[in-house]
């Protein structure tokens, strides 16, 4: 492994640092009491508590000035500026730890623990005067250099998507505003959470691993179970054992939880995604959306302090009641069209009228479901719930009180995207089984989403389930609408990605053969051009201008080349 300039330095920095008898990784409890947002927010209005505080961060940034220095430390809160001085360090004779560990050994991403005191400096800002450290990690890789200005903008900052969501760990050490975002993803579960909690519900587990894939109209993961000889699915959704649990006696219980769908990715789909489940007994989808508003509306406020929420010039109020809209009135409202009136094949030949994608495998009920996804959904804003579906979009619905041919059904838009689906849920075990074999007829016409007989299900359902009302949230969109991001993959730690492609770094060969000679095929390698397709893309003016120093620092005795020979190289 060809390693950069600065990598084998922190390396011998490293080795240093153990000859000197100082463990770069030591494996006691560091006790932290301080951390640096409080101190930020709090030290002006009581300075007596910060009399002796103890913190470990990492070193984000030096501005050594002799025999005193200033750094920027960065702790799990924020960031405070850090104050050393020499003699303080230092008291007796031997400046080693100053002269020597702090201003030679120690790095910009370093993890350090520190004692001191906080105080304010002539210029006005809060620090850490520091009495004592200790280093807790040595950084082996250089962090990337965010440059911020005065007013707080970001200059040569790690932005490609790529590296971010590759290197998350990465992303989160240098742009601090990140951190926030999962920070109130992680509200919104525990603001629904206590809510569920407080109405005597019971967070449950159910398998990930199934036999059949069911709850849901999806193209599922495959995989081999070798010990039991059988194929299983990764879950689709956790409806149907959720269910089962109603049908047990359980009166209300809910799972978060990952669900896993092998569909296409885009900015508002990940393979692996986060929704959280809830069913309630003796309850119907019109208590289900009075509920689903209350629980919106508090997690808004705890997450942003406002039921309004920005998101790019839009304020999304997440106030209830919200307005309501069937799906057909919705696509007559947008389109003109009335789908209650037409049938299967008069639908599916204006949908081709418009020039959509549809096949002979569509049902009635996945045509109206596709005309809504093309041409309505984009256009509802405002929390809407859109409601009373057609029966053949929902397998496992109540059939609808009124209405002939729909369900009660609802799902939730918010800025042009699902972010619910709820139902009445469909207790009739017989019922249940003529619609799982619709979903039959419909897989036997190629509809590869249409859900599988689940046997084991209705059983449970020929038991008894009580007339009962089920909800599905999707964590992920969510936190988008709630945080103001455009793309999924900002609100996943670790959404899924290609895989990444191994650079095959290039032999002495390659150089020589791409015109570069034998002589300062080292000063490229040391320059961190480590394939010919980097050398290619280079630029001639730069690499000209590195080698002039890299030929010093490596004591190369060749003539320098002519800026005509390295514009050879890259041709």
């Amino acid at each position: 492994m060809l390693l950069s300039e600065q990598e084998i330095l922190r390396r011998q920095k490293r080795e240093e640092l153990m000859r000197m008898g100082i463990e770069p990784y030591p494996a006691e409890e560091f006790v932290v009491n301080t951390y640096a947002a409080d101190i930020v927010k709090n030290y002006e209005n009581n300075k007596i508590d910060y009399k002796h505080v103890t913190m470990a961060g990492r070193l984000m940034g030096f501005r050594i000035m002799g025999s005193a220095a200033f750094a920027e430390f960065q702790d799990s809160t924020g960031r405070v500026q850090l104050y050393f001085r020499r003699d303080d360090l230092c008291p007796g004779e031997d400046k080693t730890l100053y002269n020597t560990v702090f201003k030679k050994l120690l790095d910009i991403g370093d993890i350090i623990g520190i004692q001191g005191f906080v105080f304010t400096t002539q210029t006005g800002e809060i620090s850490v005067h520091v009495q004592e450290f200790k280093i807790l990690n040595k950084s082996l890789r250089p962090l990337p250099v965010v440059k911020r200005d005065e007013e707080g903008n970001i200059h040569d900052g790690f932005t490609d998507p790529e590296l971010r969501y590759r290197q998350r760990y990465v992303d989160l050490i240098v742009n601090p505003e990140v951190r926030e975002i999962f920070i109130k993803r992680a509200r919104i579960i525990t603001t629904m959470r206590s809510y569920f909690d407080s109405n005597g519900w019971l967070e449950v587990e159910t398998p990930v691993l199934q036999s059949i894939h069911g709850g849901a109209a999806a193209r599922p993961f495959e995989t081999h179970h070798n010990a039991l000889d059988t194929d299983l699915f990764l879950r689709i959704a956790t409806e149907l054992h959720l269910k089962r649990l109603i049908v047990g006696g359980f009166e209300g219980v809910y799972e978060f939880g990952k669900l896993f769908r092998n569909e296409g990715m885009d900015r508002t789909h990940n393979p692996e995604f986060t929704t959280v489940e809830l069913y309630v007994a003796y309850k119907d989808y019109l208590w289900m959306m009075r509920m689903t508003e209350q629980v919106l509306e508090q997690v808004a406020i705890a997450v942003n302090g406002t039921p309004v929420a920005k998101f790019g010039e839009t304020e999304l109020d997440f106030t209830g009641p919200y307005p309501r809209l069937s799906i057909t009135d919705a696509i007559k409202q947008y389109t003109g069209l009335d789908v209650e009136t037409l049938d299967e094949n008069a639908i599916r030949e204006q949908c081709r009228a418009w020039g959509m994608e549809v096949s002979e495998s569509m049902g009635k009920g996945k045509l109206i479901d596709e005309i809504f996804g093309e041409k309505v959904e984009e256009n509802i804003i405002q929390p809407t719930f859109i409601i009373d579906h057609p029966v053949e979009m929902s397998p496992l619905t109540k059939k609808h009180r009124t209405k002939k041919g729909m369900v009660e059904r609802f799902e939730l838009f918010v800025n042009g995207r699902e972010i619910a689906n709820a139902y009445s849920e469909l207790n009739d075990p017989l019922e249940q089984r003529e619609r799982f074999e619709d979903q039959l007829k419909l897989k036997e016409r190629g509809d590869d989403e249409a859900m599988e007989m689940d046997d084991d299900f209705l059983r449970s359902l020929e038991y008894g389930m009580p007339p009962s009302s089920g909800i599905g949230i999707g964590i992920d969109r969510l936190t988008m609408l709630l945080t103001n991001n455009t793309s999924i993959q900002e609100v996943i730690f670790f959404p899924q990605m290609r895989p990444e492609r191994r650079v095959e770094i290039a032999k002495e060969l390659d150089y020589i053969n791409a015109g570069v000679p034998a002589a300062w095929v080292p000063a490229l390698q040391k320059m961190n051009i480590l394939t010919i397709e980097q050398l290619k893309a280079a630029n001639p003016n730069k690499i000209f201008n590195d080698l002039g120093g890299m030929r010093k620092k490596l004591k190369i005795e060749e003539k320098m080349p002519l800026l005509d020979d390295i514009k050879a190289w890259i041709a």
